[in-house]
C-alpha cells in the first residue's frame, strides 16, 4: 500500500481551502499529491490511500472536483470527531430549526436570513451549491460561525465576542463538542465525557482513548491520532510525504524507521531556506521533485543523496492542438509575475518595438496573481512604460492583461496564443508543459528539460533579442511549424505512461 500524506492547508492552518462559490478564487488546488493521486487512481498500478491530518468538512467536493471522487482516504479530524458517515448528503438550510419568524432575503450572492428587521444569520455556499457555513449575528455584529460537512452535519463551530473569535468546537455527528481549540493561545481541551478517538483500519474500528486532556496545541493531538493510524500499517507499506512546514517535523519523527518517499513542489517548501531536514530527506528512502532545477538543488546540498532522487513532472504532456493558427490576429502570452521593474519596462518596450512592425500581432500579459487589480496594475505599468520610451499611445491598447489563477483559465488562455514568452529565470512548469502539449514555440532565457534551443523554442541572452526571435516564428510558417512538430516530440517524454513508468521504478527501489 501507498500512503499519500497531503499539504492541502490553508496558509498554515489545519483547514481545508473551500471557499464561497462567489469569492475569487487566491490559489489552485492543484499540486504533485493530486496528481499522483491521478496517476495511481486512473493506472491501478498500486493500491494506494490518502491520509489527510488537516480539518476539511468539505473534502468530498475537493475529491469531486479533482475527477477522484471515490479515492479511498483516512481523515484524522474524522478519527477525533469519531465520525463514520462517509457519503456526501444533500440537505436544505430550510431543515434547519428556525425561529418561526425568521425572512430569508435571497441575494445573488448569499442568502441572508432576517428577524423583526435586524440580520439574524448569513449563509455561504460552495461552488456545488453546497451549504458551507452560517454566520450568526447578535447586534449587528457576528457571534457564531457554524461551518457544515458535506456529509450533512455541523463538523465546527466557531464562537465570537465582541466580533472576534475565542474558540473553535469541533463537534461530533450528534453535534456534541468534541474539542475545543482556543483562539488566544493556542491550546486545546478534550470533551472530558467523550475521551477516545475513533481508528478505522480496514474493515476494522477501535476506540483509543486520548493520552491526556489538555494539549499544548492542535498539532500534538494531530501528532497522537496520526501516530496511532500509522502503528496499525504493515512495515512493507510506503509513504508519499508532501514537504510542508506544517507537519513536517512530527512527520520526521512519526516516519523514523518506516519507507518513505518525500515530494518537493515548486516553492511550497524551499530545501534550501530549511537545512535543518537534511537529516530527514538522509534518511527518506527516495524523493521526488516537480523539475530538474529542484532535483539539482537537492543533489547540491548532499551528492550523495543522486541515486534516490528523481524528477516525476506533475503535469503530463499530451496532443492538444491550439487554435492560434485559425485567428486572424498572432496572440503572444508573455508571462510578468516575478520580473523586476526594470526588467519589466524593458519587456514591454522590446514587445513595443515589435508591434510596431507587424500590426497582426497583439501581447497578453499573463499573471497568476489573484488580486482584483491586478490586471489593472499591469497595464498601467505597461503604459507608463510605453509613454516613457515615446512610442506611439496607442501601442498600449494592443496590450492586453490575462488574469489566471489556476490551471484550467491558463489551458483556456493559451489555446489562443501562437507564443509563449517566459524570460523569468526559473521558467513556470505548467506553462512549458501546456505549451508542449498544444504546439507553442517558446522563448526563454534558459534551457530546461522541457525547451531545446533551435527545436521547440529558442533561448535569447538579453531581451534586446526578443523582437528577432518574435519575428523568426511569426514571419512565416516555417519555424513556427519547425517548432510544433519539436514540441510534440519533447512531449513523448512527459506522457502518463512515463510518468508511470517513473513510479514504477520508484516504488520497486523503495519496496
Amino acid at each position: 500500500m501507498v500512503y499519500f500524506v497531503p499539504a492541502w492547508y490553508r496558509e498554515n492552518e489545519w483547514s481545508e481551502r473551500e471557499q464561497s462559490w462567489q469569492e475569487r478564487r487566491m490559489h489552485t488546488e492543484f499540486d504533485d499529491t493530486v496528481k499522483h493521486m491521478q496517476l495511481f487512481h486512473r493506472s491501478q498500478f498500486s493500491p494506494y490511500r490518502i491520509l489527510l491530518l488537516g480539518h476539511a468538512p468539505n473534502f468530498r467536493h475537493f475529491l469531486h472536483r479533482q475527477s477522484v471522487y471515490h479515492a479511498p482516504y483516512w481523515s484524522c479530524f474524522d478519527a477525533i470527531q469519531e465520525i463514520q458517515r462517509r457519503k456526501v448528503r444533500v440537505f436544505s438550510f430550510h431543515s434547519l430549526t428556525w425561529p418561526e419568524d425568521i425572512e430569508y432575503l435571497y441575494t445573488p450572492f448569499v442568502v441572508v436570513a432576517m428577524r423583526r428587521g435586524k440580520k439574524y444569520a448569513q449563509l455561504e455556499f460552495g461552488e456545488d451549491g453546497n451549504l458551507i457555513r452560517i454566520d450568526m449575528y447578535q447586534d449587528e455584529q457576528i457571534c457564531r460561525r457554524n461551518i457544515y460537512d458535506d456529509r450533512g452535519f455541523v463538523s465546527a463551530t466557531v464562537i465570537y465576542e465582541d466580533g472576534k473569535p475565542v474558540y473553535r468546537d469541533y463537534l461530533m455527528e450528534n453535534g456534541v463538542w468534541k474539542l475545543r481549540y482556543f483562539e488566544s493561545d493556542g491550546h486545546v481541551e478534550i470533551n472530558p465525557k467523550y475521551p477516545d478517538y475513533l481508528l478505522s483500519y480496514g474493515d476494522e474500528e477501535q476506540k483509543k482513548r486520548f493520552s491526556r486532556l489538555d494539549y499544548d496545541c492542535l498539532e500534538e493531538v494531530i501528532e497522537e491520532v496520526f501516530l496511532s493510524y500509522v502503528r496499525l500499517t504493515e512495515e512493507k507499506d510506503i509513504f508519499c510525504v508532501a514537504m510542508h512546514g506544517l507537519h513536517v517535523h512530527f512527520i520526521e519523527k512519526i516516519m523514523m524507521q518506516r519507507k518513505t518517499i518525500l515530494s518537493f513542489y515548486m516553492d511550497r517548501y524551499r530545501i534550501t531556506e530549511h537545512p535543518e531536514v537534511m537529516g530527514m530527506i538522509r534518511e527518506a528512502n527516495y524523493i521526488i521533485t516537480d523539475s530538474q532545477e529542484n532535483t539539482k538543488a537537492i543533489v547540491e546540498m548532499d551528492r550523495t543523496l543522486a541515486h534516490k532522487i528523481m524528477d516525476i513532472t506533475p503535469y503530463d504532456s499530451r496532443v492538444d492542438p491550439g487554435i492560434s493558427r485559425q485567428l486572424s490576429v498572432q496572440k503572444i502570452l508573455v508571462a510578468v509575475d516575478g520580473i523586476e521593474d526594470d526588467g519589466f519596462v524593458e519587456l514591454v518596450v522590446q514587445l513595443g518595438k515589435y508591434l510596431l512592425k507587424n500590426n497582426r500581432a497583439e501581447v497578453h500579459l499573463l499573471t497568476r496573481k489573484a488580486e482584483y487589480d491586478r490586471p489593472e496594475q499591469i497595464l498601467s505599468r505597461t503604459a507608463s512604460a510605453l509613454k516613457a520610451e515615446r512610442l506611439p499611445g496607442k501601442l498600449a491598447s494592443r496590450f492586453f492583461a490575462e488574469q489566471c489563477v489556476d490551471e484550467l483559465t491558463v489551458s483556456k488562455c493559451m489555446r489562443e496564443q501562437i507564443l509563449l514568452v517566459d524570460l523569468r529565470k526559473l521558467p513556470e512548469l505548467y506553462l512549458q508543459i501546456t505549451a508542449i502539449s498544444m504546439g507553442i514555440p517558446q522563448i526563454v532565457c534558459r534551457e530546461t528539460q522541457f525547451i531545446e534551443d533551435g527545436k521547440n523554442g529558442r533561448v535569447l541572452k538579453n531581451t534586446a533579442q526578443l523582437p528577432q526571435f518574435l519575428d523568426y516564428y511569426l514571419d512565416g510558417l516555417a519555424n513556427w511549424n519547425q517548432a510544433v512538430v519539436a514540441s510534440y516530440e519533447i512531449g513523448k517524454r512527459f506522457t502518463t505512461s512515463v510518468l508511470l513508468d517513473k513510479w514504477r521504478e520508484v516504488i520497486e527501489f523503495v519496496g
